[in-house]
C-alpha cells in the first residue's frame, strides 16, 4: 500500500457550503464554490471530473456518472476559520480556541510596546482592507515614516510600509519584534508584512508580503515525515503557516500562477515523501475582495492544470486537493466563511468512490503518513488509507 510521492494542494478558502456550525461564525448559507459557479468564467471540467460534483451538497455543478477519484468534504473540528487554524487541523492538530481578533484594533499596551521596540510611532491600528488602507494611509506615512499597523477580521497583526520609506528587510525585522511580542492571550495566527509601492501615480502593494506565524504547539504530520527521514517540501506559504516546523525544502511563490508551475517542476523531481502547495489568490485577491469573478477565473485557472499534474504522477504517486476554510465572495462579509471543504484524492492505485463526509480535516495528515509508512495519530480523525489505495 505504500506510497512514494504525494502532492496535496490546497485551494485556500475553496470552501463547498456552510458547515453544520456556520450559524456560530456568522456564516449561515455560505458555500463559495457555489456562489462562484454561477459567474460566466466559471469552468472546472476536470476537478468535475475528479469528483467535485459528485460530493454531497455540490450536484449544482452537474451530474458525473464516472468519477475518477474518490471525493468527500470535509468538516472542520478545530474553533476557528483561518488560514492557520486549517492548514494546522489538515496537518492533524486541532485548535481547541479560536485565535484571537481585533474588532476594535490591538490594546493600547501592545501598540506601546511594538512603538517602543522599534522607535517610532505606528498608523491606523484599525481592522481594514489592505489595498484601502494604503489609500487611506499611504501619503502619512511617507510623510511622518511611521508604518501603517492594522488588522482584519482573521488573526492577524499587519504591518505595511511603502519599500522606498522602510525597505523590506526593515519591514521584515518589525515583524519580527511583533512576533515575540504578541504571544499568550495576544499569540495572533500570524504577523504579516505588506509591503507597497508607487506606481503610476498610485499605492501597489508589492509580491514581498511574508508571513510570520505562531509555531504549532504540538506535533504535525510535517514533523512526523520529515522525522522519518523523508521529504516535506513546502510550495508558497506553507513554510510560513507552520514556522517552517517539519518543513525539508521551503519554496516560495508569489501567486497561483507561480504555485502551479513550481508544483509541476517538483512532480518531475525524484524525492521520497510529502510536496505540499497552498494556493492562496483565491483567498487574497478574490475572496476577501468579494471578487466573484476573479475567483471564478482562478479556480479555472487551476483546473487547466490538472491534466498535466496527472500526467506527471508516477505508479506508486498521488494526487490530493483541498481547501483550508472558504470565503465567499458574494455575501455580506469580507471574512472567511465556515464551510464544508472538498477533498478529491487520485492516482494510478485510487479505487473511484464516494468517502462521504469525513469529520475532521486531520483525516488529511493520518492518511498521508500512513501511505507514506509514517507512524502518526492526528487530533480528532482517522486514515482513510486502506479504504481509497487498491
Amino acid at each position: 500500500m505504500k506510497i512514494k510521492r504525494i502532492f496535496l494542494t490546497v485551494l485556500d478558502s475553496v470552501g463547498i457550503g456552510a458547515a453544520p456550525d456556520a450559524h456560530l461564525f456568522g456564516d449561515t448559507g455560505a458555500n463559495t464554490v457555489k456562489r462562484i459557479s454561477l459567474s460566466q468564467s466559471f469552468n472546472a471540467p476536470n476537478l468535475v471530473s475528479l469528483g467535485l460534483s459528485s460530493i454531497e451538497g455540490v450536484e449544482y455543478l452537474g451530474h458525473n456518472e464516472n468519477p475518477r477519484g474518490a471525493y468527500g468534504r470535509l468538516e472542520e473540528i478545530s474553533r476557528g476559520k483561518d488560514t492557520t487554524v486549517g492548514h494546522w487541523e489538515l496537518m492533524g492538530l486541532v485548535s481547541a480556541a479560536a485565535l484571537p481578533t481585533y474588532p476594535n484594533g490591538f490594546p493600547k499596551e501592545i501598540i506601546e510596546s511594538f512603538e517602543k521596540a522599534i522607535g517610532r510611532g505606528v498608523l491606523c491600528n484599525l481592522p481594514y482592507s489592505g489595498t484601502e488602507v494604503i489609500e487611506k494611509y499611504g501619503k502619512e506615512h511617507i510623510e511622518t515614516g511611521k508604518p501603517i499597523v492594522y488588522t482584519s477580521a482573521d488573526s492577524v497583526f499587519q504591518i505595511a510600509a511603502h519599500e522606498d520609506i522602510i525597505d523590506t528587510q526593515a519591514l521584515y525585522e518589525y515583524c519580527l519584534i511583533a512576533r515575540k511580542l504578541l504571544c499568550g492571550k495576544h499569540g495572533v495566527g500570524r504577523v504579516i508584512a505588506r509591503p507597497f509601492k508607487t506606481e503610476n501615480g498610485k499605492f501597489k502593494r508589492t509580491d514581498n508580503r511574508r508571513d510570520f506565524s505562531l509555531t504549532p504547539p504540538e506535533k504535525t504530520a510535517l514533523d512526523a515525515i520529515s522525522e522519518a527521514g523523508l521529504d516535506v517540501i513546502s510550495i508558497g506559504k506553507i513554510n510560513d503557516i507552520f514556522n517552517g516546523q517539519g518543513i525539508t525544502e521551503a519554496i516560495p511563490s508569489h501567486s497561483n500562477t507561480e504555485g502551479i508551475k513550481l508544483t509541476l517542476e517538483t512532480m518531475e523531481r525524484d524525492f521520497t515523501g510529502l510536496c505540499f502547495t497552498n494556493l492562496v489568490d483565491f483567498d487574497m485577491l478574490y475572496g476577501h475582495r468579494q471578487d466573484i469573478d476573479g475567483y471564478a477565473l482562478a479556480l479555472s485557472e487551476f483546473d487547466k492544470a490538472i491534466p498535466k499534474m496527472i500526467e506527471r504522477l508516477k505508479e506508486d504517486d498521488l494526487l490530493i486537493i483541498t481547501a483550508d476554510h472558504g470565503c465567499d465572495p458574494g455575501d455580506q462579509s469580507t471574512d472567511h466563511t465556515r464551510e464544508y471543504v472538498p477533498l478529491l484524492i487520485y492516482g494510478k492505485r485510487v479505487l473511484p468512490q464516494s468517502l462521504g463526509t469525513m469529520r475532521g480535516f486531520g483525516t488529511v495528515g493520518a492518511t498521508i503518513c500512513e501511505l507514506l509508512g509514517v507512524e502518526f495519530q492526528a487530533n480528532g480523525a482517522n486514515s482513510i488509507a486502506k479504504t481509497i489505495i487498491k
